[in-house]
């Protein structure tokens, strides 16, 4: 009954995530609706001069609110909440949320080429980490928030909550895991009935009815989703090596970051005015069969200018996001996708003759073949374009199967990463593919952390403290006030003011509310945030209360916990390869009589090379029967029963028959009937 009431207060806690959700992301959605409105009152067509001016300066602001209030606004959004997850244990400070809703409104709305959609998933998964650590809740349960708090951001901004739930599975958590499923299932649900109350019903991308008229057209979606990944990988080049560059040099250019990169986007927008925003617009009218000429400026048809738009994109897309302000890749790729299956589709149109080709059919699957490639989440591909655009004739399931399948598998082979991990990679964050397992998945932090044997005070002196870590030759130690774990202090920080001070206290070099982790939390998972950290220890605190500290958890721990694995993994591994010799089909027991002079004849059973496939069973001597052990001497005339294979009791044979006086035989029914014995004393079968 505890147990039923304590779920049921976290589904509660999972609604109120939800709700909290969808009103952040109908606020950003409402923002950026109204100033976009506001610039294209300008009249595009006529007053693109006014673009020079304002997406450098709304890049220039949202650089601003990163560099000066919370740096983790910057960018796309999703690879900073999958950042929080893996090395900070969920933990997103609070300003984020306000924070990334401001640098995604002067980054978006002025006209910069981003989606909003990954700045919500961050802002999720910043109101999800905030309700859970209100509430003091355990790490796993926070884990499941702030997925659940960025599914329901994927859920709110698309009306799309299922789609929500499996982003947040597949590309959040990398994990099916059941136990995270309920609290992103009914924050996803939510926040998207919140945000579709404020916002509206309206499907964000409207796609019309289209039904596969002939099996033949699925080979043209095999060889569309080819040019989709070729497309798909130049964007992913075209990010990685501006975001490289950007963090390389953006220290030393300033100010010239953004403003230099609006300056690049705004040329691109005037000339093609497709580029600007979102790219909803144009998406739109590519599914819905409108001439783009209408939506964009774009003065052909051709099918190569629907690829010149896509590659457009993917450049004013990368120099968005390198530029230092926030939004993301998702509706710029779908944009990209549809923009290449429409080009296709008109490109093969003329040369097909065995059905009626509709390029709005194939954007669609463009769409998912793209965001595959992109993201690599199949199944959120599938599945969210199927439902962001409404579609309701389910013989289109059947392309979108086939192209984002195709996409993902041809786009590992040639690019390890996403779209949201080649950042976490450039910081040293490596994210595991799930059903991939490490040893040190198999033992907890409990099994392995060092008990304290002393902490620090924030009253106390750099002095008194280098004294205690010189003794006891430690490098770092918590810092604890009334019982509260408040930060951690170094050998470094002892350095960085000048050495052992009696003037400095532990309060003033100390770093504040360190990374923690809980006994429950897997070895693998606490060295990744210490790689990404780059520290040597983590302070370990209970799992219901976050600032309670019960251990230390160092690199030597990581080491035994190491060995404690690499042991547990090879008793894994003989006890498959024992069952694997009882489910061989041919494999059995047998008995062998081992002869004078052998190399088994008065060694121990540990000192002879038995062949790979047998196991000893049983040794019988005269009338005694004895389980052999490693230092079980044998002797010529023993009868030893072995289970094992056809091919490996041939090799016992052989082996024994090397050297001896008399070669030996296996030993049959027949043969211990002959010696007056019976079935009913041979013990060892």
């Amino acid at each position: 009954m505890l147990a039923e009431r304590q779920m049921g207060g976290f589904l509660a806690v999972s609604a109120l995530v939800g709700v909290g959700v969808g009103l952040g992301a109908a606020g950003l959605i409402e923002l950026l609706n109204w100033m976009q409105r506001l610039f294209l009152d300008l009249d595009l067509d006529e007053g693109r001069v006014w673009l020079f001016l304002t997406i450098p300066a709304g890049f220039l602001v949202a650089w601003l609110i990163a560099k000066r209030f919370a740096p983790e606004v910057a960018g796309d959004g999703v690879p900073e909440a999958k950042a929080a997850l893996i090395v900070h244990g969920g933990r997103i400070r609070g300003r984020v949320a306000p924070l990334k809703i401001l640098a995604t409104a002067a980054t978006i709305g002025t006209g910069g080429s981003a989606g909003r959609e990954g700045p919500i998933v961050q802002i999720g998964a910043a109101i999800g980490s905030w309700v859970s650590r209100r509430f003091h809740l355990g790490e796993d349960q926070v884990r499941s928030l702030v997925a659940a708090g960025a599914g329901a951001g994927i859920g709110a901004s698309f009306n799309a909550p299922i789609a929500g739930m499996l982003f947040a599975l597949e590309v959040i958590l990398s994990s099916f895991a059941v136990r995270h499923m309920s609290a992103i299932v009914i924050a996803s649900v939510t926040a998207a009935v919140t945000t579709r109350s404020i916002v509206g019903e309206e499907l964000v991308i409207k796609a019309g009815e289209y039904p596969l008229d002939n099996f033949s057209e699925l080979i043209l979606y095999g060889l569309m989703a080819l040019v989709v990944v070729a497309v798909g990988l130049l964007f992913l080049r075209m990010l990685d090596y501006a975001e490289s560059v950007a963090e390389a040099h953006g220290r030393k250019w300033g100010l010239l970051r953004p403003i230099g990169a609006g300056l690049l986007v705004a040329g691109l927008i005037f000339i093609e005015p497709g580029l600007f925003g979102t790219g909803q617009g144009a998406t739109n009218a590519l599914l819905i069969g409108e001439r783009l000429s209408e939506a964009t400026g774009l003065i052909s048809e051709a099918w190569w200018v629907f690829l010149l738009l896509a590659l457009g994109k993917a450049l004013a897309t990368s120099l968005t996001i390198s530029s230092g302000g926030s939004g993301g890749a998702f509706m710029p790729s779908l944009l990209m996708g549809a923009a290449v299956g429409t080009g296709f589709a008109r490109l093969v149109e003329p040369v097909w003759t065995f059905s009626e080709l509709r390029p709005g059919a194939f954007a669609v699957v463009g769409m998912a073949a793209m965001f595959a490639v992109v993201a690599r989440a199949p199944l959120t591909s599938i599945l969210i374009v199927f439902e962001i655009t409404g579609a309701n004739d389910y013989q289109l399931i059947l392309p979108l199967m086939l192209a984002a399948t195709l996409g993902t598998f041809l786009a590992e082979r040639f690019s390890p990463d996403s779209v949201y991990t080649m950042s976490l990679k450039r910081k040293g964050i490596t994210v595991r593919p799930g059903g991939e397992v490490d040893v040190l998945d198999t033992i907890n932090i409990s099994e392995v952390m060092s008990d304290l044997e002393f902490v620090a005070s924030p009253d106390e002196t750099l002095a008194q403290v280098d004294g205690l870590l010189s003794r006891h030759r430690y490098h770092g130690v918590p810092v604890v006030e009334d019982g509260v774990l408040v930060g951690i202090v170094t050998v470094s920080d002892i350095s960085r003011y000048g050495g052992p001070n009696d003037a400095v206290t532990v309060r003033e070099a100390m770093t504040p509310h360190p990374d923690t982790v809980v006994p429950s939390t897997p070895v693998s998972r606490a060295m990744e945030r210490m790689a990404a950290l780059g520290v040597g220890r983590l302070p370990v605190v209970d799992e219901s209360h976050p600032t309670k500290l019960i251990g230390i958890f160092r690199r030597e721990d990581a080491v035994r916990a190491y060995h404690e694995a690499l042991g547990a993994s090879t008793d894994i591994e003989l006890h498959r390869a024992r069952l694997a010799q009882r489910t061989d089909p041919g494999a059995g027991y047998f008995d062998f009589r081992v002869p004078a002079g052998s190399i088994a004849d008065g060694r121990p059973v540990k000192e002879v090379a038995w062949p790979e496939g047998s196991t000893l069973v049983s040794v019988r001597r005269d009338r005694e029967v004895m389980v052999p052990t490693g230092n079980t001497v044998l002797r010529s005339g023993d009868v030893v029963t072995a289970f094992g294979t056809e091919a490996s009791k041939s090799r016992v044979i052989e082996r024994l028959n090397q050297g001896a006086d008399e070669p030996t035989a296996e030993i049959t029914l027949d043969d211990i009937e002959a010696e007056g014995g019976g079935p009913e004393d041979d013990d060892s079968t």
